[in-house]
């Protein structure tokens, strides 16, 4: 008996010894792989990708030119809406010769030295090559120096780098610009150079135009010129006994203190500003009569949302006044005021109250005001849904809606108050298309005459000519390559300008992601997605699951809606052998108000309830998805998310990368955690903050986790993950890290480190194979133009 027992474990010890071996053959992954991954990122894919989307440069009577990409270099295109031609701009070939013998150097036409260039009136145009400006016969080609080198005329005005110095915001004649100097504000003539100081009281933590606060840390001016470009908007900003951030770097010599003004949730101060308005002429400053206002914008979490802009700021045509407006602290009270730019005199026109938090749109502050009518035209979500309503100007009176849900304005492009209309951009609209893709529509006023510009199926960037009677339109999908057309503004198409060419990329093997549709946590709501499939998929094979996750709430994990060649590293980590998915959970934006407040107040949350419905969703469908492997990483907020599943959800997901998470927001900047956390309430020994931070639950461990932080990240200090790793060594956990030394919140150069190790954590402990050794994630080469 014991004999037979004997053979018949040795039998099945070598059945499981074979079955090992032909489970780890399976699983061989080779450097070979990973090169074809590699293939797959952004450096690589770009390079196949040709007549990408238009940025036109406008100019007189609408006319416009663009640079395109092409297979043997680049192109500069000049279009003629109101004759609906397209054509060269002038011909490359003879303009790099002429450039070639000017500049004592060899150019090619197909490469020439220059992305931006500008016509001038005797009809040549006018280039610039590193610091010298040429100007050349558009016909003939021939070149000299610039006699009147007009710097500003080549480049786009707002925000430049002063040579040698500061960054700048032109004013609108382009004839003048502001720039910060010492905490104050000066003023130089463009043609001349001739410098003046604005102000002087500016002093450390209390300058003017800056913002400079929090994890921003930045010289640029935010200031809004008047329409004649005699004044200005801007504000002191007062950081005055703000409690500061320290970080060190790491050196082989003493570390170096970094200290800088950094509110947290809570603190008793923080930042504000002082609003001013100032005639640059006589360099008076008058300072608006009112209470010092958060530094708090309707959009975002400062007081520029976009580079250089003073958000939520808006001038009288005549340049009498500026609209603005005032949120509070909490971003529940958003308060329409005007100034008298004369006198400083400020008056309250109404407010909003919300239960959670007041946003003026997604991605662009969407009220403007019309002193002609008497009238502003105010972005509110009362009804569920993002809509326009118009107000009087003096009273503050409701007069009327003007868009009606469901579906949302998600950003006013243009309004014509002679024929009271207006143009902006919508999603939800239109039945059965993916509610994310925006489409250029039309209302009046009166909330008549509604209808949707871009019929095509997809997601519209639009631009407007500046007279507004013409529009480029570039529309595409994930997965569907853009195609470029102008149309007039009623929406008809007057010529194809481009179609981008995405053949070289299609012929390399790349794998677009696919659309997906899955139900939330409710069984009922549609939530929208990506997957990526392995180029390879066998669909008889298992393949592990891994989630990217971004939770938001001021953004979700897809993005963008418009086509990419590569979308971070998820087909790269597809290829790998992973179904890579990314899931818009409930608590994003850009649906309905309550979608998007849907974890108001329970920042633990982070979708994760959506994510699992939907990947347990995904493998019902898919059956080559491997359920007892699943996966999670995300950065940021994703990194906050996927510590907050690996400790709620230990049993769902088995292997997590979280890079550079705000773990516990009450040690992150002030802006985030009071908009969607709320105010901090403490109550005891214990606050709202507390059962939403991610250390209280390390102890719920069970995976793998890699942990990530930059040493020096000013957005999310590393305190935010040394949290978490105090509490899983005081758990007795096992878990990874990784200190990125003086990297700040994108990791920098070590970001392709930091990738290679992401792909080595998910193939080693979800796919249970060895990956290569120290593969180097490296760019191509840049491609090179023979003269």
């Amino acid at each position: 008996m014991s004999v037979l027992i004997g053979r018949h474990s040795a039998v099945v010890l070598l059945t499981t010894a074979v079955v090992s071996a032909a489970a780890s053959a399976q699983r061989v992954v080779t450097a070979a792989d990973y090169a074809r991954a590699e293939r797959t990122l952004a450096p690589w894919t770009s390079l196949l990708v040709f007549g990408t989307p238009v940025r036109p440069t406008w100019m007189e009577n609408d006319r416009f030119w663009y640079r395109t990409t092409t297979p043997a270099g680049s192109e500069f295109i000049l279009v003629d809406p109101a004759r609906g031609t397209r054509g060269v701009a002038f011909d490359q070939a003879k303009l790099a010769s002429g450039l070639s013998a000017a500049a004592g150097a060899i150019y090619n036409g197909n490469a020439l030295p220059f992305n931006a260039f500008q016509y001038l009136p005797n009809g040549s145009i006018r280039v610039r090559v590193a610091a010298r400006a040429f100007d050349c016969n558009a016909e003939t080609g021939r070149c000299g120096a610039a006699m009147d080198d007009r710097e500003a005329a080549i480049s786009a005005p707002a925000g430049r780098r002063r040579a040698g110095g500061a960054p700048e915001s032109r004013s609108p004649d382009g004839k003048r610009a502001v720039y910060i100097k010492d905490y104050n504000l000066w003023v130089k003539d463009v043609s001349g150079g001739k410098e003046r100081q604005l102000t002087t009281d500016g002093v450390k933590s209390f300058g003017y135009a800056t913002d400079n606060a929090g994890w921003t840390h930045s010289d640029r001016p935010i200031v809004s010129w008047s329409p004649d470009s005699k004044k200005i908007a801007t504000f002191q900003q007062d950081e005055r006994g703000v409690e500061m951030m320290h970080m060190v770097s790491t050196n082989t010599t003493h570390p170096v203190l970094s200290s800088w003004a950094y509110p947290l949730p809570g603190d008793s101060i923080i930042t504000t500003i002082q609003r001013v308005v100032i005639d640059v002429d006589g360099a008076k400053v008058t300072r608006l009569k009112m209470p010092a206002d958060q530094h708090r914008t309707t959009l975002c979490d400062d007081i520029a949302c976009n580079p250089g802009e003073f958000t939520d700021v808006e001038w009288y045509p005549d340049g009498s006044h500026i609209a603005f407006v005032s949120s509070s602290r909490d971003h529940k009270v958003a308060t329409f005021r005007v100034a008298d730019v004369a006198t400083g005199a400020v008056r309250d026109v109404f407010n909003e109250t919300v239960r959670t938090q007041y946003e003026s749109g997604t991605g662009s502050v969407n009220w403007r005001v019309l002193p002609a009518s008497n009238e502003v035209i105010w972005f509110s979500e009362r009804d569920d849904w993002g809509n326009l309503y118009l107000h009087d100007l003096t009273t503050g009176r409701l007069k009327s809606q003007i868009t009606n849900g469901p579906g949302n304005v998600s950003q006013v492009l243009r309004v014509d108050d002679k024929t009271r209309t207006l143009w902006y951009l919508c999603v939800g609209k239109v039945a059965g298309v993916d509610p994310y893709f925006r489409m250029l529509c039309r209302v009046g006023m009166d909330g008549r005459r509604f209808a949707v510009l871009t019929p095509e199926v997809g997601d519209h960037d639009i631009t407007f000519s500046p007279t507004g009677n013409y529009v480029v339109d570039s529309y595409s999908q994930p997965n569907v390559a853009p195609v470029t057309v102008l149309r007039d503004a009623n929406g008809k198409v007057i010529t194809t300008l481009e179609r981008t060419d995405i053949s070289r990329l299609v012929a390399s093997g790349w794998k677009p992601p696919t659309p997906i549709t899955v139900k939330a946590r409710d069984g009922v709501t549609d939530l929208y997605g990506l997957m990526y499939t392995p180029s390879s998929l066998d669909s008889m094979k298992k393949y592990p699951i891994v989630n990217y996750i971004y939770p938001g709430p001021q953004t979700g994990s897809v993005g963008s809606r418009s086509f990419s060649a590569a979308r971070g590293d998820n087909q790269a980590l597809a290829e790998l052998g992973f179904i890579v998915v990314q899931i818009d959970g409930m608590g994003t934006p850009w649906r309905s108000k309550s979608f998007h407040d849907a974890y108001y107040g329970k920042m633990g949350d982070n979708t994760l309830p959506d994510q699992v419905a939907g990947m347990k969703e995904l493998a019902s469908r898919y059956p080559y998805i491997d359920m007892d492997k699943i996966g999670i990483w995300g950065h940021s907020g994703g990194g906050f998310a996927t510590a907050d599943a690996m400790f709620r959800y230990p049993d769902f997901f088995k292997v997590g990368i979280a890079e550079s998470g705000n773990h516990d927001n009450r040690v992150y900047e002030d802006d985030w955690g009071e908009r969607y956390q709320g105010l901090l309430e403490r109550t005891g020994a214990t606050d709202n903050y507390a059962a939403e931070a991610n250390q209280t639950y390390a102890k719920n461990l069970k995976g793998k986790l890699l942990l990530a932080h930059g040493t020096l990240d000013d957005n999310v200090p590393p305190n935010n993950t040394t949290l978490v790793v105090e509490a899983l060594i005081k758990a007795n956990k096992d878990f990874d890290l990784i200190m990125l030394p003086n990297q700040a919140h994108g990791y920098g150069s070590m970001a392709p480190y930091m990738m290679r190790r992401r792909w080595d954590y998910f193939v080693k402990n979800l796919l249970g194979a060895e990956p290569p050794k120290e593969f180097e994630i490296k760019p191509p080469a840049p491609a090179r133009v023979t003269p």
